[in-house]
C-alpha cells in the first residue's frame, strides 16, 4: 500500500469515522471467507474416515495434501494479481472458484444421491470422492489464490494522511481471521454430529460442508457490493518474477565464466551486474540472508498441523462429555483460535517484558527456537495420551448367530468378553456339519461379524463405530424405532442394519403386530452395542429385562479434556514460533522484498505438510505413540540445527542499509557528472583554442 500513496493524494474516497467505506466490505468478506475454509477443514478428516470409509492413513495423506497446496497456491495468486488481472479482478474471479468448490463439497456428502439400498451409506463411493477431489482441488486454488490479495487490497484503500487508521484495520483484520476460524470449529462440528438424510439418517456432513458453502456465497456478494467504492490499482508488475529472474541470470552468468581467466566476485549475486539494478542486487543479498534461516522451519509447520488430522483422530476414542455438555471430537480444535487471542497479548505483554527485565536477550530467533521445542513437547503429551489409549482398546471380533437365545462371543486380552486376533486373516467354523469362512479382518480396527441362522448364506464383517444393532431371534418380525433412529422391519432370526447413536439416553420402541413396548439404555461416549431379541421375548411392560445387551465395544475411557495441555503446548509454539517469525522476516527485509519473504514463508508450511506423508510413509510405525515421538525427536533435531544456523546470523536494519547504499550510489553518480562535467569543458576549452587558431590563420590570409 505504500508503493500507491502518491497516487491516493488526489484520491477522495467516502469515509465514516476516518475510515474508508470500501473497508467494511473487505472485513465482512474476510470473516466470512475464513469461516467457510475452517470450517470445512475441521470436519475434513472424519468425512474422509467415516463417509468415504477410508483408512486413517489415507484420510491424513489426503488432508495434508490439500493443506499443502492451500499454501502453494497463494504464490500463483500474487503472480496473477501484480501481473495481469490486478487484486480486485484475481479477487473475485478465484472467489467464484472457491464457491463452487464448497458446493461441490457439500454435494458430494449427500449420501442419498447413492444410497440406492437405503441403508444410510452411500453405495457407489466413487461418485463421492471424484467429486470431493474436485471440490478440495478447486477450494486450494481459491482459497490460497486469493489469500495473499484480500489484506493487500484492504491496505490500498486507505490514502497517505491516513497511517494510523491502516494499522486498525490490519488488526481488525487478523481478528477477523481468528473469530471466523473459531465460530466455525464450534458450528461445523455440531451441524456434522446431526442427523440428516432424504430416504435414510446418516451423520450430515452435507449440511457441515452446505454453510461454509453458503458463507462463502456471501463473502462474494459482500465483495462484489463494494465495487463502486473500491480503489483499485493497475497491476505494476510482480517482484517475485524480477528476483527469480535476477538470481537466474546470476546463476546462469556465474556458471558461464566458472574459468580462472575471469576474476571472482565479493557475492556470487554481483554476477547479475551487467543485467540488473545494484540496488536490486544489494536487497536480494539481504533477502537470501532470510530465506536460508528458513530451510529448517517446515518441520514445525509438520507437527502443527497435525491436530487437524492426527489429533482429531485420536479425539475420536475418547470421552468427550464435559458435564452436561457433549464436545465433538473435531471441536477440540477451536482450543487453539481461543489460545491465540489469549497468549498473544499475555505474550507480548507480560511473558517476554519480564524475560527481559531478567537480563535476558530473548531474541527473535531464540524465540522461534523455544517455540520448536514447545511444540516437540505437545507431542509427546499426544504420545503418553495415545498410550493411555491403547490400553483401553483392541481389534475386536463378535460372532452373533440369529436363531438361538445365545450369543457366540470370542474373549480378549484387554476385555474379558472380546478377543484380540494378531493375524489379519483368521477362519470361523460353525454348525454340524461344520462351515468355514475364511475372514479378512482390518488390523486395529474393531469389527462384528454377523452369522445368519441359514449359515450358508452371506456373512458379514461390519466396523464397529458408535453405533447400535438389533438382532431379531423371534419367529415374527419386529420394528424397532426411536425418535432418533428408524429400522425397517427386521424378519424372523435377521438382523438390523447398524445404525448411529447419539450418546445419552435413548428409548427405542419394539412393535410385532399390535402389541409393542420399550427399551431405554444410556449409551456412552464412542461405544458400540448389540440388542439381542430372544425367541421368548413377550412384548408388555417388562420386555426390557428380556432383551439382551452385548457391549461391542465399551464407551471412551480416556477424557478428551487430557488433550488440553498437548493443545496449549502447540498454541504456546505457534505464538513463539510463527507470530515471531513474521515480525523477525519483516523487520530483517527490505522495503521491496517483504512480499518475497511472505512467500518463502507460505511454502515452508507447505513443504511441512508433504513431510508428513513422507515421514509417514517411510516409517509406517505399527503404534501411533510411536509416531509421534519420531515427529517430536526430529522437531527437537531440527531445532538445534536451526539454533546453530541462528548463532551465526547478524541483525541488521535494512532502512539503513537501503539507504546508505542509494546514498553511495547517488555519491557515484554525482561523482560521473562532475567528471562528465569536466571533461566537456576540456573538449569545450580544446575547441575553442582551436577555433581561435583558426581564426588567426584565417585573418593571416586574409591580410
Amino acid at each position: 500500500a505504500a508503493n500507491i500513496d502518491a497516487s491516493l493524494s488526489g484520491h477522495k474516497c467516502k469515509e465514516v469515522f476516518g475510515y474508508p467505506i470500501s473497508i467494511f466490505f473487505i472485513i465482512v468478506n474476510e470473516f466470512c471467507e475464513r469461516f467457510s475454509y475452517y470450517g470445512m477443514r475441521a470436519v475434513l478428516v472424519l468425512y474422509f474416515k467415516y463417509f468415504l470409509r477410508w483408512d486413517d492413513d489415507l484420510a491424513i495423506s489426503i488432508y495434508h495434501t490439500f493443506v499443502a497446496f492451500c499454501y502453494l497456491t497463494p504464490i500463483l495468486g500474487a503472480i496473477i494479481a501484480d501481473s495481469w488481472l490486478g487484486k480486485f479482478n484475481t479477487i473475485i474471479y478465484l472467489s467464484i472458484v472457491y464457491a463452487i468448490g464448497q458446493v461441490a463439497m457439500a454435494v458430494s456428502a449427500i449420501h442419498d444421491i447413492t444410497d440406492s439400498d437405503r441403508d444410510g451409506s452411500p453405495d457407489n463411493l466413487t461418485f463421492h470422492i471424484v467429486l470431493s477431489m474436485v471440490g478440495l482441488l478447486l477450494i486450494a486454488l481459491g482459497t490460497g489464490g486469493i489469500k495473499p490479495c484480500v489484506a493487500a487490497f484492504g491496505g490500498d484503500q486507505f490514502g497517505e494522511h491516513q497511517d494510523k487508521q491502516r494499522r486498525t484495520f490490519f488488526s481488525v483484520f487478523y481478528l477477523c481471521i481468528n473469530g471466523g476460524s473459531l465460530l466455525s470449529t464450534i458450528i461445523t462440528p455440531i451441524l456434522r454430529a446431526q442427523n440428516c438424510g432424504i430416504y435414510s439418517k446418516s451423520k450430515c456432513y452435507s449440511l457441515a460442508f452446505g454453510v461454509p458453502a453458503a458463507l462463502m456465497a456471501v463473502s462474494l456478494v459482500v465483495f462484489i457490493m463494494g465495487s463502486g467504492m473500491y480503489y483499485k490499482t493497475k497491476p505494476e508488475g510482480n517482484i517475485m518474477l524480477k528476483v527469480s529472474k535476477c538470481i537466474g541470470f546470476a546463476i546462469k552468468n556465474r556458471y558461464r565464466h566458472k574459468s580462472k581467466q575471469y576474476p571472482k566476485r565479493e557475492h556470487w549475486m554481483d554476477w547479475a551486474e551487467e543485467k540488473y539494478d545494484k540496488l536490486l542486487i544489494a536487497q536480494i543479498k539481504i533477502a537470501l540472508r532470510v530465506l536460508v534461516l528458513y530451510i529448517p522451519l517446515p518441520m514445525f509447520w509438520t507437527l502443527f498441523d497435525q491436530k487437524g488430522s492426527r489429533w482429531t483422530l485420536q479425539a475420536t476414542t475418547m470421552d468427550g462429555n464435559f458435564v452436561s455438555l457433549v464436545n465433538e471430537p473435531d471441536q477440540m480444535q477451536t482450543i487453539n483460535p481461543i489460545l491465540i487471542l489469549t497468549l498473544v497479548p499475555v505474550m507480548d505483554s507480560l511473558v517476554f517484558p519480564l524475560i527481559k527485565k531478567c537480563g535476558l536477550n530473548f531474541t527473535p530467533l531464540k524465540k522461534m527456537t523455544v517455540g520448536m521445542i514447545v511444540a516437540a513437547l505437545a507431542f509427546v503429551c499426544a504420545a503418553v495420551i495415545q498410550l493411555q489409549i491403547d490400553v483401553s482398546g483392541g481389534q475386536v471380533v463378535i460372532l452373533s448367530l440369529p436363531g438361538t437365545n445365545e450369543i457366540l462371543k470370542t474373549h480378549s486380552k484387554c476385555y474379558e468378553e472380546y478377543f484380540t486376533f494378531e493375524s489379519d486373516q483368521i477362519t470361523v467354523s460353525i454348525g454340524n456339519p461344520s462351515v468355514s469362512r475364511d475372514v479378512s479382518l482390518t488390523k486395529e480396527q474393531r469389527q462384528t461379524l454377523l452369522i445368519p441362522s441359514a449359515i450358508n448364506d452371506d456373512w458379514q464383517l461390519v466396523r464397529d463405530l458408535h453405533k447400535i444393532l438389533f438382532i431379531n431371534g423371534m419367529s415374527t418380525p419386529v420394528n424397532v424405532s426411536s425418535a432418533a433412529v428408524h429400522y425397517d422391519q427386521i424378519g424372523p432370526l435377521h438382523y438390523s442394519n447398524y445404525s448411529e447413536i447419539k450418546n445419552g439416553r435413548a428409548t427405542f420402541t419394539l412393535q410385532s403386530g399390535s402389541q409393542s413396548c420399550e427399551y431405554s439404555k444410556d449409551f456412552g461416549f464412542g461405544g458400540s452395542y448389540t440388542f439381542f431379541i430372544p425367541s421368548t421375548l413377550t412384548l408388555g411392560p417388562n420386555c426390557h429385562e428380556s432383551i439382551t445387551e452385548s457391549v461391542d465395544i465399551k464407551p471412551n475411557s480416556v477424557h478428551m479434556a487430557l488433550q488440553i495441555p498437548q493443545y496449549f503446548l502447540i498454541t504456546a509454539g505457534e505464538v513463539m514460533f510463527s507470530v515471531t517469525g513474521l515480525e523477525f522476516s519483516y523487520s530483517q527485509a527490505p522495503s521491496n522484498m517483504k512480499s518475497v519473504l511472505q512467500a518463502g514463508w507460505l511454502l515452508t508450511n507447505s513443504f511441512g505438510n508433504f513431510i508428513v506423508l513422507i515421514v509417514a510413509e517411510i516409517a509406517k510405525l505399527p503404534k501411533q505413540w510411536t509416531e509421534y515421538i519420531l515427529f517430536a525427536s526430529l522437531l527437537v533435531a531440527v531445532s538445534i540445527i536451526f539454533s546453530i544456523m541462528a548463532s551465526f546470523y547478524t541483525y541488521i536494519d535494512p532502512t539503513a542499509i537501503e539507504a546508505e547504499f542509494k546514498k553511495k550510489l547517488h555519491d557515484d553518480e554525482d561523482d560521473k557528472k562532475e567528471e562528465l562535467q569536466k571533461s566537456e569543458f576540456k573538449m569545450e576549452k580544446r575547441d575553442s583554442v582551436s577555433s581561435d587558431n583558426g581564426d588567426k590563420k584565417h585573418v593571416q590570409t586574409s591580410m
